[in-house]
């Protein structure tokens, strides 16, 4: 079977050369930028390089990397943990799509027909790939220094807009999964004890593979909250209080 042609769209070198102006960078190789515009949807079975995953793999890398040194850069007083949740928060999907859409990024898309009509233009996923195959093809043409740059004056809006810090546990924890690129955490109820104006619970929350983490408080939120407060403890990014203590 045939793969589903490509959408066709109308000035499409005025998409790219308002793409390229947005991202602040003009490609020396056209044959590059339309490889990192490629969605996988529009691969044939012979071509199988012709689509964006391969850059959207090494870009992830670059956009990782250009992160964590400007926030190492910008807070001097910053823990480990506090590093890693505003991490998380940089480089998920949705963080990745919003810079796709301020770069309108879409429009200049290659998608197959089928996904372009059933709104791919539009999708988290395909935006944020594409966003960050962009960086892994600057990467390949520029170097690193070209990319980064773009990162900063790219990324820079959402890390003047993030608080510092995420005040509740189950928040943040969810902010950590997905960053992570883990199934949402998952809260289950474990005991319930003592007299009704004084009840006890006892929470679990799971992520993924990773080993259970317990709480427990005076309210079902409050058992979850402590849960999730133990689990992002084991991981090393959330402050230890008192003797809280995990292990993978």
């Amino acid at each position: 079977m045939s793969p589903t042609p490509p959408a066709k769209k109308p000035a499409e070198k005025l998409k790219t050369a308002s793409l390229e102006k947005a991202l602040g960078y003009k490609f020396k190789s056209r044959p590059l930028l339309k490889r990192a515009l490629t969605h996988a949807s529009v691969r044939s079975q012979r071509e199988k390089s012709d689509d964006n995953e391969r850059l959207e793999f090494l870009g992830d890398r670059v956009l990782a990397l250009a992160i964590a040194e400007l926030l190492v850069e910008m807070d001097a007083d910053a823990t480990e943990g506090e590093f890693a949740r505003r991490f998380n928060r940089l480089v998920r999907r949705e963080a990745c799509a919003r810079v796709a859409r301020n770069l309108c990024l879409g429009p200049a898309l290659i998608l197959s027909a089928s996904e372009a009509d059933s709104g791919g233009r539009d999708k988290d996923t395909i935006l944020a790939d594409a966003c960050e195959a962009l960086l892994g093809a600057m990467f390949v043409e520029a170097g690193f220094d070209i990319a980064r740059d773009a990162v900063r004056r790219l990324w820079m809006p959402l890390i003047d807009n993030a608080p510092r810090t995420t005040a509740d546990p189950k928040s943040a924890l969810q902010e950590w999964a997905q960053g992570q690129g883990l199934p949402l955490p998952e809260y289950v109820e474990i005991s319930r004890d003592g007299p009704d104006h004084a009840p006890r619970f006892t929470a679990q929350v799971r992520v993924g593979r990773h080993t259970p983490a317990e709480g427990v408080g005076a309210s079902k939120r409050a058992a979850e909250q402590a849960a999730a407060t133990a689990l992002l403890q084991a991981k090393g990014v959330w402050p230890a209080e008192g003797s809280a203590d995990a292990h993978e």
